[in-house]
């Protein structure tokens, strides 16, 4: 049996550290002063425009600054059909951006030599009665699960789980612990040996839970709350194991969809209409643009976790061939060229929702924006610079300019 059944939530202490970080019944308020300043203005006023000329129905945006200082921005809805208007503390699930959160907490376990990121993954998950049905099983390592170098083929992306997501998904409770979503590559074809190629595989990351779990004391979540999500004060921020999320926005998407899901994706507000927790360590957070930026700031300047962490952080991989510009770390894409220098970060797409988060390091200043819509990107009726590289970058430029860089 492995540790994510057989390891139960402490219910007590879990909710006391929630409770920390989200006053229990609403998100808490940022704790840091937020801009007034002309920045902020410009801030909200690029958002604004991208708004009128993109038409998503809602955004929320924002940056934090060399010296901590926070700015926010929101626009359109939360709720387009009740007219509820997108607010700066809006949340929505932030998808595979909970990566980053992921590979931090297996490199703060590195640190703490509970586990080595060079070591087969049968170290931990060998007696699995699954484990050698999974492709490669004999010769995936550990980082090669983060940096998505296993071979490992993506559930996310096969028929069967989209069959069996569109029967499943008005089920109360999770039907997908991760065991059961793992099964759908077993016996399938590896895409490559491990360490040949990259592939983006949601899988890879589920196998990471488990490891997390079997190597921990405690289940991932209480990791990552009492390791980060406190720490850093990020209140915005919590686990989407439930689909009950208070303050979050209504998320849009295409009425035909792959997954025969209901094009909005709340019932009322902050309840939604699926259960999310089946993304678990594939994603598995609703936050707010303003965690993220501070998240991506600590993160990628060395002050989130104790010890030496950035040199296995930013071991990488090429994404698309060597001259991509473009690699990928431990939960983290390496942009080499960008108009604004290279760049740090992770985006996430979900059904009905669409999150991006970059750090600067030639400006030390992080930005991160969400849309309550997944159309466009996911269904490819439009590029998706119009949604993502593009927004990206005219938020940067507004606060990099301000620098006077």
């Amino acid at each position: 049996m492995s540790n994510w059944s057989a390891k139960a939530f402490r219910p007590l202490k879990f909710l006391i550290l929630l409770c920390a970080i989200t006053g229990c019944a609403t998100a808490a308020s940022p704790p840091m002063p937020e801009e007034t300043s002309s920045l902020a203005k410009r801030f909200q006023a690029e958002l604004d425009a991208a708004y009128e000329e993109y038409g998503f129905p809602g955004a929320t945006a924002a940056y934090i600054l060399p010296d901590g200082q926070t700015g926010s921005a929101a626009a359109g809805y939360a709720d387009v059909e009740a007219k509820i208007p997108m607010r700066t503390e809006s949340r929505m699930l932030a998808a595979s951006i909970g990566k980053s959160i992921v590979a931090a907490t297996v490199l703060a376990l590195a640190q703490e030599e509970k586990l080595h990121l060079d070591d087969p993954i049968s170290t931990w998950l060998g007696d699995e009665p699954w484990f050698k049905r999974l492709p490669n099983h004999d010769e995936i390592t550990l980082r090669q699960l983060l940096l998505h170098t296993s071979g490992l083929p993506d559930h996310v992306y096969m028929a069967k789980y989209s069959d069996e997501f569109s029967r499943e998904w008005s089920n109360a409770g999770n039907p997908s612990p991760p065991s059961s979503v793992i099964e759908f590559i077993l016996d399938q074809p590896a895409l490559f040996r491990p360490g040949e190629d990259w592939a983006y595989s949601d899988t890879g990351y589920l196998l990471i839970g488990l490891i997390i779990e079997k190597a921990s004391d405690y289940t991932f979540y209480e990791e990552a709350v009492q390791r980060f999500l406190v720490p850093l004060r990020m209140g915005l921020t919590t686990p989407s194991d439930l689909p009950i999320i208070p303050g979050l926005a209504a998320g849009y998407l295409p009425a035909k969809n792959n997954f025969n899901i209901p094009p909005k994706t709340t019932i009322a507000p902050g309840i939604m209409a699926w259960n999310p927790a089946r993304e678990w360590t594939g994603g598995g957070f609703a936050s707010n643009p303003r965690d993220l930026a501070v998240w991506a700031k600590a993160l990628y300047e060395g002050r989130a976790i104790k010890g030496d962490y950035l040199k296995d952080l930013f071991t990488s991989a090429p994404v698309g061939g060597e001259d991509s510009g473009v690699r990928y770390g431990a939960g983290v894409g390496i942009y080499e060229k960008t108009p604004l220098g290279p760049s740090y970060g992770h985006g996430g797409g979900i059904p009905g929702y669409t999150s991006s988060m970059r750090y600067y390091p030639e400006y030390g200043v992080a930005i991160a924006f969400q849309l309550n819509t997944d159309e466009g990107i996911s269904d490819g009726t439009r590029p998706i610079d119009h949604y993502y590289n593009e927004l990206q970058l005219r938020l940067a430029k507004v606060v990099t300019d301000s620098l006077g860089k």
